[in-house]
């Protein structure tokens, strides 16, 4: 193979890693419902939304895929960490984007955690955080 093609297929592949990075950098997630400051009974109706990249069940490897999970009073998560399953860490493995669920009375933080097919956190970025009032 000559030098100059060598070097166009090199530059392709950069272009294509930039692109790929560029995209992902883009995407987000976002609760559609409730909104951030809502007053809201329980159980609680949460839609959740994501741009980017693809809902996938748990288990899917798939570059640009993943599923949504709830935090409920947490912060989001570093980027690669294990996100647990608890009482207050909700995982929606089959790739669900809507949800009921139970809270006490009081002021609450959810935060929304997108998760790779292995639960694995794609990071602050890749969250959001909401306060609501549940009555």
């Amino acid at each position: 193979m000559n030098k100059k093609v060598l070097g166009a297929m090199l530059t392709g592949a950069i272009v294509l890693a930039q692109y790929a990075g560029a995209a992902h950098a883009q995407a987000r997630v976002y609760f559609i419902e409730p909104k951030d400051g809502a007053t809201v009974t329980s159980p609680v109706h949460v839609r959740f939304g994501v741009d980017g990249m693809s809902i996938a069940p748990a288990g899917t490897m798939t570059d640009g895929t993943g599923h949504h999970h709830l935090l409920i009073d947490s912060k989001p998560l570093p980027k690669g960490t294990v996100i647990p399953a608890n009482d207050t860490s909700l995982h929606f493995g089959k790739g669900q984007t809507e949800a009921d669920v139970k809270l006490p009375p009081g002021d609450h933080t959810l935060t929304m955690q997108f998760g790779d097919g292995a639960h694995r956190s794609y990071g602050p970025e890749m969250s959001q955080s909401i306060k609501v009032h549940v009555k």
